[in-house]
């Protein structure tokens, strides 16, 4: 079967696209990544996603235009990468997170039911299935939500199944907006699979791209080749009250977004970095390496032993100077790109998502309970398809 995986993340950054080949039944899996695209979003539609994640009011008839809007803007991402690749038999998207909200800790049985985790992602998949004329599953994180999980991270199930080593443990870092680790112990295929963790570390580039697009007067989204970090000097003191934010002490399972590491803590640190005396290079830089140093931190106060190697993912993997400062922090494993073995670090969450839809048609289980906390694994996604025409 042929898939396209579609998201886009917590960095709002644009759409990524991958179209993939297929085979296999559960873990049991082939796949090769035919070709990928970034596909941006519109300026202004890029300006009211991330208004919307940083709390800004909007009205349902808003709401639902924008939802509408995104969903469009998905449907041409997958009609694109279509023309340039070729057709598809399906679908599989994300969608594009605006508000995430972890389970509540647990409750007294006389208080009533613990509060389970929310989450929303705009760009339904019947408007994407009615735009493509593609069969469409969409709504992957419900479904584990419901058993009592975070509904997050659900990339680790697919990187078990493409990363996994059989004498390597690994640690699968991917760096979005949201940082999140899958810890894959060795595995051999004739053997049952092991039991994964996986957790959101906490930012990565969330704040990294606020300080740039806000002390650039908008002109810029992001930190370019690391060229901001790289002419700063992170200030060690900041990076130590940061780390004390209690998601640090927090063990997982647990799932974060921009509600924690937005705009809000975002001008908590440029006020700190003021009182500091900090240019905007230094706030950069500091930025970037709170990020390297609460990956490391996370693996040292939560895995069982560290890894043999640390493969990284996402927008951040093509950040030198963020890269170097997480191999510093950990010197004695190796950092290096998931391409490094063979898989996409551009669209490796985009295949993830290709796999869960594939798995969705199978009738096969998306979710990990050692990672998303859900009581039981569960089939992920909701199908959207439109009827032929008479």
């Amino acid at each position: 079967m042929r898939v396209i995986g579609l998201i886009s993340g917590t960095s709002v950054d644009g759409i990524d696209a991958a179209l993939v080949e297929l085979d296999g039944q559960g873990y049991d899996l082939t796949v090769e990544l035919i070709a990928g695209l970034a596909y941006p979003y519109p300026a202004d539609l890029r300006q009211q996603i991330l208004a919307l994640c940083a709390g800004e009011a909007i009205a349902l008839d808003r709401l639902a235009a924008l939802d509408d809007r995104v969903a469009q803007t998905f449907a041409a991402a997958a009609r694109a990468l279509i023309a340039q690749a070729g057709p598809a038999d399906l679908i599989a998207s994300h969608g594009q997170t605006v508000f995430h909200r972890p389970v509540g800790r647990p409750v007294p049985p006389e208080q009533g039911p613990a509060r389970l985790a929310y989450t929303v992602q705009l760009g339904r998949g019947v408007a994407i299935a009615q735009a493509t004329g593609l069969p469409t599953v969409s709504d992957f994180r419900q479904a584990d939500i419901a058993a009592g999980g975070e509904g997050a991270p659900l990339a680790p199930v697919v990187d078990l199944c493409l990363l996994s080593h059989p004498t390597e443990g690994r640690c699968v870092q991917n760096l979005g907006g949201i940082g999140n680790v899958a810890y894959l112990p060795p595995w051999t295929r004739q053997t049952p699979a092991p039991k994964v963790l996986g957790w959101d570390t906490g930012p990565a580039n969330s704040l990294i791209d606020i300080a740039v697009h806000t002390l650039s007067g908008g002109t810029l989204p992001y930190d370019v080749d690391g060229a901001w970090a790289a002419q700063g000097t992170p200030c060690l003191s900041l990076i130590q009250r940061w780390l004390e934010h209690p998601y640090f002490t927090q063990p997982p399972p647990k799932s974060t977004g921009r509600e924690l590491f937005g705009w809000e803590f975002f001008n908590q640190c440029r006020q700190a970095a003021q009182g500091q005396g900090l240019s905007p290079d230094d706030l950069v830089a500091t930025l970037t390496e709170f990020t390297a140093v609460s990956v490391a931190q996370e693996y040292r106060t939560f895995l069982p032993a560290l890894p043999d190697r640390v493969l990284v993912s996402g927008g951040g993997s093509h950040n030198p100077v963020l890269m170097a400062r997480l191999q510093a922090h950990l010197p004695e494993i190796p950092v290096q790109p998931t391409d490094a073995v063979g898989v996409s670090a551009s669209y490796k969450e985009a295949i993830a998502f290709a796999v869960l839809g594939y798995w969705h048609r199978q009738g096969f289980p998306g979710n990990l309970p050692s990672v998303t906390g859900a009581a039981r694994a569960v089939v992920l996604g909701h199908s959207s398809s439109v009827p032929p025409l008479p």
